[in-house]
């Protein structure tokens, strides 16, 4: 009777200490959306319910209410897209490749490679961007004494630093799906004839793309979102949209940066949530 009893106040006490643990993370989220839509113009004090700073992104209404620079806004999230777009797609197809060496063949060193490809994702994010910085502007300067041109930094070093953490999160999402696929059936098609090429883009390629699609997802909302490594890389004409509100921050906080987060908030949770229900919907092909 006392075991039982003391089994039930220790199931109390997690689902006590769970609710506490979510309401830390998510309350603050829930509070910058609400105050999204606040009259005032202080995130302080709630005077009543407007659309007003979301009308503001799209040019609605003038700036001068909204205190928010459209035309900046729009530039800030092109530079984003397009970072995230050309930096998901190089991650995409070297952290696939990279996956299926791994993960289909031994060779020296192999252990090696997958600590380094891993390293991104454990050391913590602002030696990654100073690192970046460290490189680039060595390769600069390495650069201008042989050739005389002078390179900055712009959107092709985000790019790059954007490409060098996706390959993590890509090769990770792409390797769990091939451990997962039956490898008779690449050995079956083999056998029928088909060369090595034909039994991938017919049999390997289809069964992981879930798996591919999954991890450029991922890695399309990490680019979008990320600020640490773009801060450290990022040049004149390069500004992002998380380094844009970093700014309108610095400058006065008003309830449209609380509408340009949510949006941002929701875009990422959509493309995430995606990810998620592509990855577990497929079946697996273990025998």
């Amino acid at each position: 009777m006392i075991d039982l009893l003391i089994r039930k106040i220790g199931k109390s006490w997690l689902w006590i200490h769970a609710t506490l643990a979510l309401a830390f993370l998510y309350l603050p989220i829930l509070i910058l959306v609400i105050y999204s839509f606040n009259t005032s113009r202080f995130n302080a004090v709630w005077t009543g319910f407007t659309l007003d700073w979301y009308r503001s992104l799209f040019g609605q209404i003038t700036d001068t209410t909204a205190n928010l620079s459209t035309v900046e806004v729009w530039q800030a999230l092109n530079n984003s897209i397009i970072i995230a777009i050309i930096s998901t797609g190089v991650a995409t197809i070297l952290g696939t490749s990279v996956a299926l060496a791994l993960e289909r063949f031994r060779f020296p060193g192999d252990k090696i490679i997958t600590g380094l490809i891993l390293l991104p994702i454990i050391i913590p994010e602002i030696t990654l961007g100073i690192s970046l910085l460290v490189f680039f502007t060595l390769i600069f300067r390495l650069v201008e004494n042989l050739t005389g041109i002078r390179l900055t930094l712009g959107l092709p070093s985000v790019i790059l630093g954007h490409v060098t953490f996706n390959i993590a999160f890509v090769t990770i999402t792409v390797r769990a799906r091939l451990a997962e696929l039956n490898p008779s059936l690449e050995e079956a098609a083999l056998d029928l004839g088909a060369n090595e090429w034909r039994t991938f883009t017919r049999i390997t390629l289809p069964l992981i793309l879930p798996g591919i699609v999954s991890g450029a997802l991922l890695a399309f909302t990490l680019s979008l979102d990320d600020f640490v490594v773009t801060f450290f890389n990022t040049g004149v004409g390069a500004t992002t949209l998380p380094l844009f509100v970093y700014g309108m921050i610095k400058l006065s906080v008003t309830p449209a940066i609380n509408a340009l987060s949510t949006l941002m908030l929701l875009v990422s949770l959509l493309l995430v949530v995606s990810s998620l229900t592509i990855n577990r919907t497929q079946p697996t092909t273990k025998p």
